[in-house]
């Protein structure tokens, strides 16, 4: 597992390109996939509730709009600061 690293080292150098631009790329791609995943629950769990009691749809519906917002306003707030660190 080192040498993995070791030569994803060398070949990043080469490149010209650091360990924190390496970090960065990684870190964006978590969030996206990390965002989708946790939005795909919400979603998930929200027609869970809406088959078990369909008069609260609304409601249900509703509150899983915000919290996929908030989700997704997160996931974009670590794709922006990756970018900085591209960029800084």
């Amino acid at each position: 597992m080192t040498s993995l690293f070791i030569l994803l080292a060398e070949s990043v150098g080469n490149v010209g390109l650091g360990l924190a631009e390496l970090g960065a790329g990684v870190g964006a791609g978590l969030a996206a996939v990390g965002a989708g995943i946790g939005i795909g629950r919400i979603g998930a769990g929200a027609m869970e509730a809406i088959a078990r009691q369909p008069e609260a749809s609304g409601d249900i519906r509703s509150n899983m709009i915000v919290a996929a917002a908030l989700v997704e306003g997160v996931a974009f707030f670590a794709v922006i600061i990756c970018a900085l660190l591209i960029f800084v």
